[in-house]
This record gives structure tokens, C-alpha cells and sequence, in this order.
């Protein structure tokens, strides 16, 4: 059904309608593969990965790779070893 419509859209007589018809046809094969997949999404892992990107920013200074694989274990569980207070 989802396929039916986005390949209608672009024949409608209103522009804004085509004009979305073909946004939604150039993201036809990721639209599908979200009703495909449950709604499954990468989100997560993007999360994750933000946060480990914060603290390779901030581990910068390491030396060891112990340190560095530790900081992000703690901010993996839900520590905060980024933040300093003050």
C-alpha cells in the first residue's frame, strides 16, 4: 500500500503534492525498508556512538588505551565521566 502511494503522489495535480511525490519517490527503497524491517532503526547505536565520540574528543590526552576503553564502558552504562564538576 505504502509503495502504491508513493508512486501516485508525483501525478497529482497540486504542486506541493508532487513536489513531495518525488521527495518520497527518491526515498522509496528506505521507506519500504522501514515497514520491512518492523521499524527497526540504527538510532541506538548512533547514541552510543555520539557519546563515544565525546569522549575520544575529550581523551585526547590519554596515553594508555586502558583509560580511554574504560571512560567509554562508564559512559556506555550511563556514567558520565566526560562532565567535570566543579
Amino acid at each position: 500500500m505504502v509503495a502504491e502511494v508513493v508512486t501516485a503522489f508525483p501525478s497529482c495535480p497540486f504542486p506541493e503534492v508532487t513536489r513531495l511525490g518525488r521527495t518520497l519517490r527518491r526515498s522509496k527503497f528506505a521507506i519500504l525498508a522501514y515497514f520491512d524491517t518492523a521499524g527497526a532503526s540504527n538510532g541506538p547505536t548512533e547514541a552510543i556512538y555520539g557519546v563515544i565520540e565525546i569522549i575520544r574528543r575529550i581523551a585526547r590526552g590519554f596515553r594508555n588505551f586502558t583509560d580511554y576503553r574504560l571512560r567509554c564502558l562508564l559512559a556506555a552504562v550511563g556514567q558520565h565521566p566526560y562532565r567535570t564538576t566543579r
